[in-house]
């Protein structure tokens, strides 16, 4: 990544727009009561876009696939199933996600960074493989420097051919979660404990193998503190071409939507290569997950909606599109009213109704 290319994202902050934002929510307030938590998600929006009036075309939801290496040593199977599968459900419409995605008119895109299997064609499908999956972070780099390169190039090229200016981000695959918990755990110097932990129902046994597990790759690359040196330590794909994309959709003022540990993980490492990335990023969660309320509060953000759901990435930031469509309607659909008008006056000549005793 050049000086070059990391100026060109630029800080949303514009307190002069701010507050012309904010003294337009507070007009609609004022004639039709608050809005709660949709009226600083509308001044954020106008932010993002520089605009008073903020506007949303062809929004695009990822789900960004990949294999990992560390399932080999019996961690992060989620749900059973291997990642190819999950991805043939995403596309054939056999995951909430995918009904979501259409219901809401998101573009879903099944994109394949890394996935070990090779996947038959399919016209929601972006065949970007870096590799067919990575190393076993817990006995040599999950990837070599120049892949992880590799796949924030990929990502780059994706998000610069999007038609639109709505980016929403998720990961997908066996060990996505958990390598996500380790790069955040490094970036945070966190416990990894702190990332991993899913709730109260958790297993203790389950625990401990995982966190062996984890604790044993964190040894091995105890040296790694650059992005790009996390991303070749810990994997995956995804998170190097989740990288790359929220770069380019953020240095063309598109909004990112953040769903799940995986992209959080991402945004982490594209923040420390360039911080205004994060200025562009709204939050969702598509389940209740512990680890992800510590991944949410590295950028002191909550999720726009908690439903408590434990579904794929991606349906949290499918339900939430409704959500941030109506606060920008707030700004750009809702009619100003004229004081003067408030006073209705019938005209000339008009009959007026009556009740009648």
């Amino acid at each position: 990544m050049t000086v070059a290319q990391q100026s060109l994202i630029s800080p949303t902050a514009n307190p002069e727009l701010e507050k012309a934002l904010r003294d337009r929510v507070d007009r609609r307030s004022a004639i039709a009561g608050g809005l709660g938590e949709l009226e600083p998600l509308a001044v954020r929006l106008g932010l993002v876009q520089n605009s008073l009036t903020p506007r949303f075309r062809d929004p695009v939801l990822g789900l960004f696939a990949s294999d990992h290496g560390i399932v080999v040593d019996g961690v992060g199977a989620q749900w059973g199933r291997a990642t190819k599968d999950q991805v043939q459900m995403a596309l054939h419409a056999q995951l909430p996600v995918s009904v979501f995605a259409r219901l809401q008119g998101l573009h879903l895109t099944v994109v394949d960074c890394g996935v070990a299997d090779n996947l038959p064609p399919h016209a929601r499908l972006l065949a970007r493989k870096v590799a067919h999956g990575t190393r076993n972070a817990r006995t040599a780099l999950a990837m070599s420097v120049e892949q992880a390169h590799a796949g924030v190039r990929v990502g780059m090229e994706i998000a610069d051919n999007l038609p639109g200016n709505v980016l929403a981000c998720a990961g997908m695959g066996q060990g996505s979660a958990e390598c996500a918990a380790l790069v955040l755990s490094r970036l945070a110097d966190q416990p990894v404990r702190d990332f991993v932990v899913s709730g109260p129902t958790m297993r203790q046994d389950d625990l401990i193998h995982l966190l062996d597990v984890l604790q044993g790759a964190q040894a091995r690359h105890r040296d790694a503190k650059d992005p790009m040196d996390l991303l070749a330590a810990f994997g995956g794909h995804e998170l190097a071409v989740m990288v790359g994309a929220m770069l380019v959709a953020a240095s063309k003022r598109s909004l990112i939507i953040v769903d799940g540990i995986a992209a959080c993980a991402a945004l982490k490492l594209a923040s420390l290569i360039c911080a205004p990335v994060t200025d562009y990023a709204v939050f969702c969660r598509s389940h209740v997950h512990r680890g992800l309320d510590e991944a949410l509060a590295l950028f002191h953000a909550s999720a726009l909606l908690e439903l408590g759901m434990d579904s794929a990435d991606g349906t949290g930031a499918a339900l939430a599109w409704p959500m941030i469509r109506s606060a920008a309607a707030l700004l750009t659909d809702l009619h100003e009213v004229a004081e003067a008008r408030l006073a209705i006056r019938p005209e000339p000549g008009a009959h007026v109704p009556t009740l009648s005793a």
